[in-house]
């Protein structure tokens, strides 16, 4: 009976030794979470997309967090949540946030099958990885949209979609919530974020080829050929020619289209703008004349 009641006793001993250890441990190494974070991450949509440039919405919620400890919530932003969702995030920190144009995803390629002559059978895996890693892909182009649509498959919020018409991806731009998916999705760079623009317009290269002219043309019919007439054109300063491409600054367009117009190879495009208003008959006879 004795020896019974000294294990009992010393197996007691033994699990409050333990017990103390344990708490003592606990509270040496205890990581401490800041309550806001928590508070934060329930006010984000969850949707732990990356395109705030976190892994995650637990993430941001974190730098949301530590930016307010600093003084400044700039350049922490939420695509998906938009100004709403970062207005109540401002609110519970305290803080004050800079209002941020919206962005929205721009696919550059016109190259549709109109335009771009199919001249190879592709058999392999069905995607734009598989495709571009294989070579040029199914037309002469080695720059322009493969079609496969894995910026489709990307996209957690569907806008966008590859018409099977033309061969090129769509965007809607009233489900686009600029996170960026698709841009990371294509393996040739042709989905950019740029602002939406006032009243959504917004005028662009819709071309990401590098080739010198002769060849640009020969792969694409409406190919940015590198001849520099949108770059004098632009009386802002808003658009520059490098490689063989000519590229707008939608910081510095201020939406003037006179580059669209002296673009011999109609690269440039505008987009939801109003249609021009029909001329005059007197003007019109003056042309012919």
């Amino acid at each position: 009976m004795n020896f019974i009641l000294i294990a009992v006793i010393v197996l007691g001993a033994i699990g409050l030794i333990a017990a103390v250890v344990l708490f003592a441990a606990s509270k040496k190494f205890a990581v401490y979470e800041d309550p806001r974070i928590a508070q934060v991450s329930e006010l984000l949509p969850g949707a732990n997309c990356g395109g705030c440039g976190f892994p995650g919405c637990s993430g941001m919620a974190d730098a949301l967090v530590k930016g307010a400890d600093a003084g400044s919530l700039d350049g922490l932003s939420c695509p998906v949540g938009g100004a709403e969702t970062m207005g109540k995030v401002a609110d519970l920190l305290g803080m004050a946030i800079a209002n941020s144009e919206p962005m929205v995803a721009v696919v550059r390629c016109n190259g549709t099958c109109e335009h771009r002559a199919k001249i190879a059978e592709y058999a392999g895996l069905r995607t734009c990885a598989a495709m571009h890693a294989c070579g040029a892909g199914e037309t002469a182009c080695g720059f322009g949209c493969l079609g496969c649509g894995d910026c489709e498959t990307a996209c957690q919020f569907d806008a966008i979609k590859v018409n099977p018409e033309t061969g090129i991806p769509e965007v809607d731009e009233e489900k686009c919530t600029s996170c960026g998916a698709c841009v990371k999705a294509c393996p040739r760079g042709i989905i950019e974020l740029r602002k939406k623009g006032p009243k959504g317009r917004r005028v662009f290269v819709s071309c990401v080829n590098k080739d010198k002219g002769p060849a640009a043309m020969k792969a694409c019919a409406v190919s940015c050929i590198g001849c520099g007439k949108c770059e004098k054109e632009c009386p802002f300063g808003a658009i520059i020619v490098e490689n063989n491409l000519a590229y707008i600054d939608f910081e510095k367009c201020r939406l003037c289209r006179k580059c669209e117009k002296v673009c011999p190879k109609h690269a440039i495009v505008a987009v939801n703008f109003p249609a021009p208003k029909p001329k005059p008959e007197e003007e019109r006879k003056e042309e012919t004349v």
